[in-house]
């Protein structure tokens, strides 16, 4: 299946189609959602201008570390904390997306964001070891409760 890349633009009242090599320009790409029943369908989104980038990425990177920090509250408030692999996945998945956000978004962000997002993301990562700590404890003690009433 052949690709193709194109970019309409207008310019002087006049719209033209020309062709772009996509390979050559630097920037990040997105899928966007195509909701709309009647219009075109989007499969990628190529976006070079910095500022957008920026903008974009600090959006998406919020949007993602909010789920983080609802289903650290969402444990935290709930008696039942969950199961330990919930409790790991989550750590794991924080983890991964921390290493994206140190490698892949590093060119795109300025310094001072990418420190704040370290500081923002060890904490998440605080509570959720400390979460999972708990449960562990929790879960030694229940078994220490379980093997003493047996032996009664």
């Amino acid at each position: 299946m052949m690709e193709l890349n194109w970019c309409i633009y207008k310019k002087n009242n006049l719209t033209q189609i020309k062709k772009i090599n996509y390979k050559k320009l630097e920037g990040i790409d997105f899928t966007p959602k195509n909701k709309i029943k009647n219009g075109i369908n989007v499969n990628k989104i190529l976006i070079i201008k910095p500022s957008m980038v920026e903008k974009i990425l600090k959006k998406k990177i919020n949007r993602k570390l909010d789920l983080y920090l609802k289903l650290i509250v969402k444990f935290i408030e709930s008696d039942d904390s969950g199961s330990d692999d919930t409790l790991r996945e989550a750590l794991n998945d924080l983890s991964r997306y921390k290493s994206i956000v140190e490698y892949k978004y590093k060119k795109y962000l300025d310094q001072k964001y990418l420190k704040y997002l370290s500081k923002k993301i060890a904490i998440l990562e605080y509570e959720l070891n400390s979460k999972l700590i708990n449960f562990d404890v929790l879960e030694e003690q229940f078994e220490e409760e379980k093997t003493s009433n047996r032996r009664r």
